[in-house]
């Protein structure tokens, strides 16, 4: 019994100590890593990550984003996907995936991962904004009203999303709404052309 005891004690000790080796190893890799996307080496800050095994989500989602900074938005989305999946509930994953989805125009998984964050943080500025404005660049000034609504009730004086907001109500016909809207806009930015020319078409 005391062997066996001892076994296991050595194996124990074994395990902490390999761990120890493979975690200094992965720390060493990223500290390349940084140094090489500092200096725009971005196919050597890959290869020092490509030599840990992946599935580990911090190691997928500096994949995603160095395969991004290199311009290979393909193998990019590849492993921000991973990350995703291995941390659903990651937000700064699904942001980053927007990023090379959006240069591969590939506006169906754009919309997907705003939604999915939205899902996730109903609440989030940045995806409610650029999934408002999504619809808004086509038209869909109906469906983009909420997004803004949210996000202006929770920012409003934020000049980026209340001038928007003024625009999208204005083409939605939503006239005493627009200009209290526009003249918001120029308490943020007095000298706004967008909102004089919001605050003249309301006329």
């Amino acid at each position: 019994m005391e062997l066996f005891r001892k076994i296991i004690i050595t194996a124990v000790l074994m395990s902490y100590a390999m761990f120890g080796m493979a975690q200094e190893y992965r720390t060493e890799a990223f500290r390349k890593s940084y140094a090489y996307e500092e200096s725009k080496q971005y196919a050597n800050a890959i290869n020092e990550l490509l030599s840990i095994k992946t599935d580990i989500y911090a190691v997928d989602l500096r994949l995603g984003w160095l395969y991004y900074l290199n311009g290979d938005y393909k193998n990019s989305l590849y492993y921000y996907a991973k990350s995703i999946q291995l941390r659903p509930t990651s937000i700064e994953a699904r942001f980053g995936y927007v990023l090379p989805a959006a240069k591969l125009k590939a506006w169906d998984k754009v919309a997907a991962q705003y939604d999915a964050i939205i899902k996730l943080d109903p609440n989030n500025s940045k995806a409610n904004y650029y999934r408002g404005l999504m619809y808004y660049n086509v038209g869909e000034y109906a469906k983009a009203a909420p997004y803004f609504d949210r996000i202006e009730s929770l920012y409003p004086f934020d000049y980026d999303i209340v001038i928007l907001s003024a625009w999208n109500c204005y083409y939605l016909k939503k006239i005493e709404k627009a200009k209290l809207l526009f003249n918001q806009a120029l308490l943020i930015q007095p000298s706004s052309a967008s909102a004089l020319q919001g605050l003249n078409a309301c006329k």
